[in-house]
């Protein structure tokens, strides 16, 4: 009898594409019940990267809930800038009322004044005002002598202009001679003219009396036209041309505005160990940070 012919009778190449195929299929069905398919995710909270996240977030909290105050150093109030005076409390339009005050040339010289000009709040002054600096001369002045004791003071138009003035003006002022008297003149000139009758003050030799007494007889009326040197962008060198500031001061601003990142203030170079902070009203005068 014929043989009748399989039907499922297979090749060894398929035979062996068969065998694999349920291999893999045994696979799959291993790794799909031996793995956790659940909407639950594994966190691990204890990881480092984890903790220095967890760590910065506390620390924005806590600066959110207690934000770092800092302390307020004396300064002179007809030197706040607008940054200055923000920080302060003071509102645009005290600030604003405050620099066109300044503008005119005139300055603040007591609390008084300076409520009287910024019209700023009695709360806000309160805070501000026991560190008010006014210079030596405001809070200190020198009684006037005797000998003028009783002239009456002369007003501004009466007065000489210390930029005009020559020695034999000068050599009327009891206390001012030959020597102190070409010095005045010679300083005025390395200043390119006064800007402030206080700046006889930096003359070696002169007394303050007798300061006091050229200021009587004496004032700045036409007041040069410079520019003042900005301390963000001069070089020691630079600075150090101005009369009264050496190069080693000079390189000691440089050296601060680069460890601080600049300066914001004019009252920061007060945080100098070197510099004269007696003298910053005259030194501002010159200077500027922007």
């Amino acid at each position: 009898m014929e043989k009748i012919k399989s039907h499922f009778r297979f090749s060894k190449k398929q035979r062996n594409e068969i065998l694999f195929l349920i291999a893999l299929i045994i696979i799959v069905q291993l790794i799909y019940f031996n793995l956790d398919f659940s909407n639950e995710a594994v966190f691990q909270t204890d990881t480092k990267e984890v903790l220095a996240i967890q760590k910065k977030i506390d620390s924005l909290r806590e600066i959110k809930s207690n934000p770092k105050t800092y302390p307020i150093r004396n300064f002179n109030p007809n030197f706040i800038s607008e940054y200055f005076g923000y920080t302060l409390g003071l509102s645009p339009e005290e600030i604003d009322r405050l620099h066109k005050f300044r503008e005119e040339d005139k300055w603040i010289n007591s609390v008084a004044d300076f409520k009287k000009v910024t019209q700023v709040s009695d709360s806000v002054l309160n805070i501000i005002s026991p560190y008010f600096q006014f210079p030596e001369w405001v809070t200190n002045p020198k009684p006037k002598n005797n000998y003028n004791y009783s002239r009456e003071e002369k007003s501004f138009d009466q007065k000489i202009d210390l930029n005009k003035a020559d020695t034999a003006q000068l050599k009327k002022i009891y206390g001012v001679g030959e020597v102190l008297s070409k010095r005045i003149i010679d300083y005025r000139a390395r200043l390119n003219g006064f800007l402030a009758d206080e700046q006889l003050y930096d003359i070696y030799g002169l007394e303050n009396a007798v300061v006091k007494r050229i200021m009587e007889e004496f004032t700045v009326k036409e007041k040069p036209k410079i520019k003042k040197i900005n301390i963000n962008k001069a070089s020691a060198s630079d600075i150090a041309t101005l009369p009264f500031i050496n190069f080693q001061l000079a390189k000691e601003i440089v050296d601060y505005r680069y460890l601080h990142e600049g300066i914001k203030e004019l009252e920061e170079l007060k945080n100098i160990e070197a510099f004269p902070a007696h003298k910053f009203e005259r030194f501002a005068l010159y200077l500027t940070v922007k």
